[in-house]
């Protein structure tokens, strides 16, 4: 295994940590606290970073292979979608101003760059096939 394919799956396996604590979080402690919109929000949060925690370990394991320069792109990407999508939604659904928001785009911006670079990771070498 590449230093790169455990530094990525590390990072995955804690982003999915702090997913299960964060829904866990939200469907206990935050009950009582925040009205069922912001819930709502900070659920989609969860659901985002848990979907892109999954895409990150395929990121990782094809990074054992092949550590290619897509494939750590792909793994940023996606870290960094987690952090300004879900994050912003975090954040909105504590009340934080609603031009917060306006990061949450960025997220969805990155999470779709990861995507296409992850497709680039896994057809790197193919193209004469």
């Amino acid at each position: 295994m590449t230093r790169t394919s455990r530094f990525i799956l590390a990072v995955a396996g804690l982003l999915g940590a702090l997913a299960v604590a964060f829904g866990a979080f939200g469907a206990h402690a935050l009950r009582n606290v925040l009205d069922d919109k912001a819930i709502a929000i900070w659920q989609t949060g969860v659901d985002y970073q848990f979907r892109h925690v999954l895409a990150l370990l395929a990121v990782g394991l094809l990074a054992r292979t092949r550590p290619t320069r897509a494939a750590k792109v792909a793994a940023s990407a996606f870290v960094l979608g987690i952090v300004l999508f879900s994050g912003s939604l975090y954040v909105l659904a504590f009340g934080a101003p609603r031009f917060a928001g306006m990061i949450t785009p960025l997220g969805g911006v990155a999470f779709i760059a990861g995507w296409i670079a992850l497709a680039w990771a896994a057809l790197e070498g193919y193209a004469g096939a």
